[in-house]
């Protein structure tokens, strides 16, 4: 995949489609060409039948995301208007994974900062290193939050938490992070690449048109009900009990034998 940027990493292993953010010398923070690329690696991926499952991660160990390139907001963060554009390529890519519908599964270790909680907190499950650190310090740096930004961070970890993250601007450690309800699980530093491995490998391993409409749904029950296309559901429900993975899925049992699903 040729993208116009070398701190973007797209890689396929199995099942697996690998996005990575590849600027460790700045902790991973995310420039425009990086969140440009967002957007180009997802529709490849979402086009692909052997991709079952998205792992976000960063380059090397130190850091997941830490945040935006801070030295981008002198000519390109200056005031409100310059603002309008830096948040709409923001917001397009954070959308891009917000609308991908195959599982998304955020691989945190190190510092996730800033933006990086929003790019963890469009994957579907998040895994974290017990050597991870999280903040969002908007209130250090006198930017603002818009409803957008904050809306799934509420809906993950509660309004009262959300401000808590939000008004001290204070680190915090992994075991917070699960207590709050902000990460699925955490795990040993040495463990985690083979852990978010096996949650891969069993997503993958699953009907993806059963693990598609899963997702739409429970999506489409944290929207408000004007927002929601019960229909397409209903359709995408059907679909699964007339697809050839359905009759497999049956046949496997009965045979007791693992089911191969094609996504069909």
């Amino acid at each position: 995949m040729e993208l116009k940027t070398d701190r973007m990493i797209a890689e396929k292993d199995g099942g697996i489609g690998w996005m990575i953010y590849n600027n460790p010398a700045r902790r991973n923070a995310v420039n425009l060409l990086m969140r440009e690329a967002v957007g180009q690696i997802l529709e490849a991926y979402g086009k692909d039948d052997d991709v079952r499952v998205l792992v976000i991660r960063g380059a090397g160990d130190k850091s997941f995301v830490s945040g935006a390139d801070i030295s981008e907001f002198k000519d390109k963060r200056q005031d409100a208007k310059a603002e309008e554009a830096y948040g709409a390529a923001v917001k397009r890519s954070l959308q891009a994974v917000e609308a991908f519908d195959k599982p998304v599964i955020a691989m945190i270790q190190g510092y996730c900062i800033g933006g990086g909680v929003n790019v963890a907190l469009e994957a579907d499950i998040r895994i974290a290193a017990d050597n991870s650190t999280f903040a969002v310090p908007a209130a250090r740096l006198g930017l603002g939050y818009g409803y957008g930004g904050l809306k799934r961070l509420v809906d993950v970890v509660g309004p009262a938490f959300a401000k808590e993250i939000l008004f001290t601007a204070r680190r915090f450690d992994a075991a917070r992070a699960l207590a709050m309800g902000l990460v699925n699980c955490v795990v040993p530093v040495g463990e985690l690449e083979a852990t978010v491995r096996q949650y891969a490998a069993d997503i993958a391993a699953n009907a993806p048109l059963t693990i598609k409409t899963a997702k739409a749904a429970i999506n489409a029950i944290a929207k408000d009900p004007a927002d929601r296309d019960l229909a397409k559901i209903e359709a995408m429900t059907k679909a699964c009990f007339d697809s050839a993975d359905y009759a497999e899925g049956r046949k496997a049992f009965m045979e007791k034998r693992k089911p191969v699903f094609t996504g069909r």
